[in-house]
């Protein structure tokens, strides 16, 4: 392989900024509560360590992780004849296909149970401030598959991982209330804390929407876009109710492995697995019908829930509301 590109750490020289940022939204709840009696508004001491907590678990597991996807990554680089130029010119666009790609693997991450037992972390807090914004998960393996067109394409690993990272850090600032709505051209085109506070909420009108990293147009063109029209409810649709960072790391994979002992036959364990996380089998009744035909499940709206084997529903998984998403995604 070719030397590795000398791109700056991005993440590395942000963290001081994140700092401060996180400092003075603190204080500026502390100086001027905007809904002093609303239970979702400003920060909560064990909701924030518990962010902090995955945040600092997820750099220690994300450099086990990238040893076998560099692995993969600089096969496939070295296979293809085809190179991208590390020039500032070509930056922009790589950026650009970065966040494209990026827009799918975070809507796969909502519509395949399997990857939503990863994603699902970020959501599980029920407060919506810069701390949730480092509320990580520790399992992130999932999402190397949707960036291989890009090494195959010629970009290299390091151009990747470069262009990930300015992803990451932009998404920082938009996890605030503090921001309200930006002029039109702004959230026309780019992701903004309104579109950010959207993506979070639980209501099934907001569920699964805005997928986008940096751009919202990706959601405009591919129609998962919705607009901040209520006040938002953050979280899942059943919270988890733990501060306990391995149990949140790791919740919706333990409501899986409940599920596929539970499976009747192997197309009810890959529905559990790879279909989306509200999915329920068909069970066979005496009479056809829809009342013996369904086990009855959650409605459409309320996608963020998963019934477990035991019938008890929890807040382990999300999935599509109205037209589904998964059938796109999947094109």
């Amino acid at each position: 392989m070719p030397s590795v590109p000398n791109l700056p750490d991005v993440v590395l020289w942000s963290i001081p900024a994140f700092l401060l940022l996180t400092v003075l939204e603190m204080v500026s709840y502390r100086l001027r509560p905007e809904e002093p009696d609303s239970p979702v508004a400003g920060y909560e001491t064990k909701d924030a360590a518990t962010s902090l907590s995955m945040g600092l678990g997820s750099l220690f597991f994300d450099a086990l992780w990238k040893i076998p996807i560099v692995a993969i990554y600089s096969a496939v680089y070295g296979l293809t004849p085809l190179r991208i130029p590390v020039e500032w010119w070509t930056l922009l666009p790589m950026l650009l296909a970065q966040d494209f790609f990026y827009y799918w693997s975070h809507r796969g991450h909502h519509v395949i149970r399997i990857l939503w037992a990863c994603h699902v972390v970020h959501h599980s807090s029920r407060k919506f401030n810069l701390t949730t914004a480092l509320r990580q998960p520790w399992t992130s393996l999932t999402g190397w598959p949707f960036y291989l067109p890009l090494i195959a394409l010629g970009m290299h690993p390091a151009v990747l991982a470069f262009c990930h990272s300015v992803n990451l850090v932009y998404q920082f600032w938009i996890h605030t209330e503090r921001i309200g709505r930006l002029p039109g051209p702004v959230e026309a085109v780019f992701n903004t804390p309104s579109h950010h506070r959207v993506h979070h909420a639980s209501q099934g009108s907001y569920l699964d929407r805005n997928f986008g990293g940096i751009l919202i147009v990706w959601d405009r063109l591919f129609g998962s876009f919705a607009p901040e029209t209520e006040p938002c409810v953050y979280g899942l649709t059943k919270n988890i109710d733990t501060y306990n960072p391995l149990r949140v790391a790791t919740h919706e994979y333990a409501a899986i492995a409940r599920d596929l002992r539970a499976a009747r036959d192997w197309r009810e364990a890959a529905g559990r697995l790879f279909r989306g996380p509200g999915w329920q089998p068909r069970v066979p009744g005496p009479a056809p019908g829809p009342a013996a035909s369904a086990v009855p499940g959650p409605p459409r709206g309320a996608s963020r829930t998963a019934v477990t084997a035991e019938g008890a529903v929890t807040a382990e998984g999300a999935g599509p509301v109205g037209p589904d998403p998964s059938a796109s995604a999947a094109s």
